[in-house]
This record gives structure tokens, C-alpha cells and sequence, in this order.
């Protein structure tokens, strides 16, 4: 996009250039005692901090360069506000493409008189972080900061182009405004992805298009559980260029499609032209695919070798950008790099195998209808043998072949190919096979003095094995307290065996044998059967709800208990068997419940048939989750015979 602004350089354009004086918000500097003295914000009493305003300005250079000149100010209300004041600014260092310049920052309090005391940030505390080979952070703290304070910052993004502009953070935000200024040689669209108001202004002022977009009173977008990414949630405008049209000459389009995105990257040095690296193949490796010939193996057969052998250096994106045969020598490199060598050697082995572009769940959803490579933050392998398809991660340690890597699934993804081939284009990324899948059985009794012993198995499938690995690998306590005791307070696990640590394509087994004590009242005692379901706590209870409740996959628990209770004791009106229904039926939980002299029989089946609910849903699924979570945790009760 920035270089195909620069044409306007090329083509001889000279170009007034001016930034609009700013008679909304206050000059950098200048504060009011009563912002200082301000005690909470009026729209979100609960706020520990309050943007009082975020502004900024986009405007066009005479050498085709994009400029965001950017001024933000921030009251600190409370001190768990304080982490307002770490400042990030991220911006793509590679090749010096952009940088930041005149970052200047200071923090205001008043003094035991009620005199405005400035500190400024000095400049040796501002330090670039490296985030990757191709972006830089900015990194700052504000000195002398407490509650009461108020930041400030000013900074110029160079050669940025045009992009979102986040009206919404998780602070409440007072006051917030985006303006572009570009000349009327350049055609450009802001388009709100909004559901609060928006303000919008247009002006065309000395052969220059002016775009103003502003915001108040903004609600901050607190943690919901359950979000798939906050970016696709905030408030938010998408700006871009869609042609240059100077006076007497033809317009031309900026506006890309998706084979010529496709065609550049399969041309480009650090992306296309690493497929066609010869990557001498190991001895093992050689070795291991001679005996095989069916395809099926022979993938699983790379995959497994490259995710064993090659380390990731916990750098992301798309780019290889030190080439593959370098990151294969020294067994480490890039996401980009280790998948773009999957591809290869599958590629090599004789597979049906193409690089996928895909956008993970924290990068957020990809905007189909807009070509842009910068959509996607990582690519992965994408397989076909016959009529089904894979998709790898080689940098994925837990997730084997046959299973879509999470962070990706419910989500689109872009194969790359040749163009005259027809073979590039969007793929769903979805099963509804594999699940969040567990099975938990107890077997336990309960003695006199009320103390419940016994023995209890999970296991988990599919993702459940997958999310339960890397904490399996920090150590058996970690993962005692992490799976059991947690959630189950009173919980004491004596022993824990593992099946199947080292093999991901079994279900992962997890023995313990534990003692809880129950509750009691007078002669009666009580008990609950979910244990060690990670359903123990109902995570919706807000009323409201901003985003989706997005689960990333189907589930299903199988919960059984058999508990033996003393002889002396008896059941008193146990809870009925019993099926519930959402409303679209997308979840449902059945109870069985027997009891035979002092045994008690419990079997629960839960399902959930879809892994998104949106927020007009919410209330349906709010109130079923409130009916299934007191199903789920419902007692059984036992008295003393009489």
C-alpha cells in the first residue's frame, strides 16, 4: 500500500502538507486541576482508569509517506490502574520500513498545595524491544505515578499507511478521535465496524480530503470469558486507500485482489522461492519414508520428524526470513520458517501439500473481502491425500496430524498455489469431530466421620489432551493443582498415575486416588458428584454480554460416579433422573441416578453440538448454563438411620 502511495512522488505531484490546529482537546502540557482532581469516571464507576483522550491525525507527505501523529492522555483513578502507565508502541522495523519519532511523555500530580507538578520521561528510559524480525516495540513507564495522576504522550508514526483506528480499550475511553487528511488526488474509505455512535465529518479544504471520526463516553471491553479475540469486538474504523486520481492523468486502482496477493508471495524471496530450496533430507528421515507408501504415513511420518527436531524461537509471522536451509541447519527458526520446511519436505516426499495462510484466534478474524497478506500472522501446512484434508503446525508439539491445530479451528484459511493451477483459494477450517472430550469416573465411599475416599480417572481426548500436555510438562504438582484441587477445595490427592504421556494419538489417562471431607448438618451429611470436571464454576453469570461465547470446539463430558455410603447411613430424597434441552438443542445434559441399598449410581452425559454463541443468544444460553451448572452441582444428601 505505502509504496503504491509513493507514486505520487514519482509522478511529480506537489502537495500542500499540513496538519489541522487541534481546538478539541487540550495543547500537550496543559492540564486542568479538576481533571487532577477528579475521583472516578461518570459513564463506568468501576473504572481504575479513564482515557480522557486518545487523538489522532493520518495525513500524506509530498514523498507519498503516511504520517499518524498520535496524543493520548490518561488519568489514573485507582492503583489497580497503574499498569495504564507501562506504554507498548508497535511498528514493523524491518528493513527501517517505519519508526517512531518525537515521543515525548510526561506525568502530572499535585503537590501537598494544589500545585500541578510536571515529571517528565527521559529519553534514555524509552528502549526499543525487538518483538520478531519484523516488528519493534517502543517501551516506556511512566515515572512517579499513583492514583490521581494523569499521563500524557505524544509521539509521529512514520510511513505507518492506512489502518484500524480502536476507538474502544479495556479502560473507558472520554473522549476519541481518528482524522485523515490526504489530498484529493488520493480516493480513501473509513468504514466503522461500530454498534455504538459514531460521529463522522467530512471536509475538502485546499485540494485536500479531510475525514473526521470521533467517540465519547466509550465502556471499556472488560474480560469476558469465553472472547475469541478482543480486536474483533472493539470499536473500531477501517481506513483505506482505493486509488490514485491526479488531475489529467488516468486513475489508477490501489485496490488488490486475492491472486495477485497470492502471485507476489509465491515470488517472494522469503516466502515462494523457500518451497523450491533443496532441503537435503537427513539419514533417518531417509531412512523412516523408504519404507513407506502410503501417503497418510508418509505425512505424519515429516510432520512428526520436523516438530520433533526443529525448536521454535518463538518468533511468528509468515516469512522465512533467514531461508530454510539455514533455519534447517541449525535445527531453529521462525514459525515461517519451520512450516515453509514442512511443506517442503512433504512437498519433496511426493504430498498434495501447499502453505496455509491463516489468522490465529488472538490475531483475530480475517477480512475476506479486502486482499492483504498482513491479514494473516502465521502459516501453516495444508495436505490433501485423496478426498480429506490436514493442516499442521510443525511448531505445535502436542497436536498430532490428524488434528486441526485449535488456535486456528472455526476459522478461514488461504492456500496458496499457482495461480493458472486453481488450486489457491479459501478453505473452512472446521471438523466437528474432534472435541473437548472427557471422561471422569469415581468410584469413592464415605465413612462415618464423613470423610470421602477412593479413586477417580479422566480422560481426556482430542483438545482436552492437548490443553492438559504443557502443564503435564512443568511437573505432577503443577498439574495436580492445576486439574484437581483447584476447583475442589478440600481435595487432597495422594497419588497420580499417567497413560499415554508420550503417545498424542491415545487419550491421555489420569489416576489419582483422593480424600475429600463432606459437608454436614446436624445428622445430615451432603456431597456433590462433580469432581475434577472443570465444570465446577459457572463462567456466565454477567448479566450483559459484548462479545461472543466462543468455545473453539464441540465438547463432550462423560461424568460417572458410584458412591458407597456407611451402612448406618441412608439416602434422603435423592434428585431425580433428568434431560435438559437448549432451546436450539445445541446442548444437552441428561442425569441418571440409581441407588441400591448404600450404593448411589450417577451417570451425566453433556454435549454441546456448536462451538459459538453470539450475543443475541445470550440470554437463552445464560439461563440454561444457570440451570445446567445447578444440575451439575446439586447434592445428595445422607442421614443417620433411625
Amino acid at each position: 500500500m505505502r509504496k503504491t502511495i509513493a507514486l505520487i512522488a514519482i509522478l511529480g505531484l506537489t502537495l500542500p502538507v499540513f496538519a489541522q490546529r487541534d481546538k478539541d482537546v487540550p495543547a500537550f502540557g496543559t492540564v486542568e486541576k479538576a481533571d487532577l482532581q477528579l475521583k472516578e469516571c461518570e459513564f463506568d464507576k468501576d473504572a481504575e482508569a479513564l482515557v480522557l483522550f486518545d487523538v489522532a491525525e493520518a495525513y500524506l507527505d509530498n514523498m507519498g509517506s503516511i504520517e499518524l501523529v498520535r496524543h493520548v492522555r490518561i488519568k489514573i483513578l485507582k492503583d489497580k490502574g497503574l499498569n495504564a502507565a507501562d506504554i507498548h508502541i508497535r511498528y514493523h522495523s524491518y528493513r527501517n520500513d517505519e519508526n517512531i519519532k518525537g515521543l515525548t511523555a510526561q506525568t502530572y500530580n499535585l503537590d501537598a498545595g494544589g500545585n500541578i507538578i510536571t515529571t517528565k520521561v527521559e529519553k534514555k528510559l524509552i528502549y526499543e524491544k525487538p518483538l520478531d524480525k519484523r516488528y519493534t516495540e517502543q517501551v516506556f513507564t511512566f515515572p512517579e505515578v499513583k492514583a490521581g495522576s494523569i499521563i500524557e504522550y505524544k509521539y509521529t508514526h512514520t510511513n505507518i499507511g492506512l489502518g484500524n483506528w480502536y476507538f474502544q480499550q479495556d479502560i473507558p475511553v472520554k473522549y476519541s478521535r481518528y482524522r485523515v487528511d490526504f489530498p484529493e488526488e488520493i480516493e480513501f474509505v473509513c468504514t466503522p465496524l461500530v454498534v455504538l455512535p459514531v460521529q463522522q465529518k467530512s471536509e475538502n479544504k485546499s485540494r485536500r480530503n479531510i475525514k473526521t471520526l470521533t467517540m465519547s463516553n466509550i465502556p471499556a471491553l472488560r474480560d469476558e470469558p469465553f472472547i475469541s479475540c478482543d480486536d474483533d469486538y472493539l470499536q473500531r474504523i477501517e481506513t483505506r486507500p482505493i486509488a490514485i486520481n491526479p488531475i489529467g492523468m488516468p486513475r489508477q486502482s490501489l485496490i488488490r485482489n486475492w491472486p495477485q496477493i497470492i502471485k507476489g508471495l509465491m515470488e517472494d524471496e522469503d516466502f515462494g522461492i523457500q518451497l523450491k530450496r533443496d532441503i537435503p533430507r537427513t539419514v533417518d528421515l531417509d531412512e523412516a519414508l523408504k519404507k513407506l507408501n502410503d501417503p497418510y504415513q508418509k505425512m505424519t511420518t515429516i510432520h512428526n520428524y520436523v516438530r520433533k527436531n526443529m525448536e521454535w524461537n518463538n518468533y511468528g509471522g509468515i516469512w522465512a526470513l533467514n531461508g530454510v536451509k539455514s533455519a534447517w541447519k541449525d535445527k531453529k527458526g521462525t514459525s515461517g520458517e519451520i512450516n515453509l520446511i514442512l511443506v517442503n519436505l512433504l512437498k519433496d516426499a511426493g504430498l498434495k501439500a501447499s502453505p496455509l495462510l491463516v489468522s490465529t484466534r488472538r490475531n483475530g478474524r480475517v477480512n475476506t473481502s479486502f486482499a492483504d497478506w498482513r491479514n494473516f500472522n502465521k502459516v501453516l501446512a495444508h495436505v490433501t491425500i485423496g478426498e480429506k484434508s490436514y493442516i499442521m503446525d510443525a511448531t505445535e508439539k502436542y497436536t498430532p496430524s490428524n488434528l486441526i491445530p485449535y488456535e486456528v479451528m472455526y476459522s478461514e484459511g488461504l492456500v496458496i498455489e499457482k495461480i493458472d493451477t486453481y488450486e489457491w483459494g479459501w478453505r473452512v477450517i472446521w471438523s466437528d469431530k474432534p472435541h473437548f472430550r472427557e471422561t471422569i469416573v469415581v468410584q469413592a465411599n464415605i465413612d462415618e466421620e464423613g470423610l470421602m475416599k477412593g479413586n477417580a480417572s479422566v480422560t481426556c481426548f482430542d483438545y482436552s489432551r492437548i490443553e492438559r500436555m504443557p502443564t503435564l510438562k512443568l511437573g505432577k504438582d503443577k498439574f495436580i493443582e492445576k486439574f484437581f484441587t483447584a476447583s475442589n477445595p478440600g481435595v487432597k490427592v495422594d497419588t497420580l498415575s499417567i497413560e499415554n504421556e508420550d503417545i498424542d494419538t491415545l487419550p491421555l489417562t489420569q489416576t489419582i486416588k483422593f480424600n475429600q471431607p463432606v459437608n454436614a448438618s446436624g445428622d445430615y451429611k451432603y456431597f456433590s458428584v462433580n469432581l475434577f470436571t472443570g465444570l465446577e464454576k459457572n463462567p456466565f453469570v454477567a448479566d450483559n454480554r459484548f462479545s461472543d461465547v466462543f468455545f473453539g470446539a464441540n465438547q463432550n463430558y462423560q461424568i460417572v460416579a458410584n458412591i458407597t455410603i456407611p451402612e448406618s447411613y441412608e439416602f434422603e430424597a435423592l434428585p431425580k433422573s433428568v434431560r435438559m434441552i437448549m432451546p436450539d438443542t445445541s446442548i444437552s445434559i441428561t442425569r441418571r441416578i440409581n441407588s441400591e441399598k448404600n450404593i448411589l449410581a450417577v451417570r451425566i452425559s453433556l454435549e454441546f453440538k456448536k462451538p459459538l454463541y453470539s450475543p443475541e443468544e445470550y440470554p437463552d444460553f445464560k439461563e440454561f448454563y444457570k440451570q445446567l451448572y445447578a444440575l451439575l452441582n446439586e447434592q445428595y444428601a445422607i442421614r443417620k438411620k433411625s
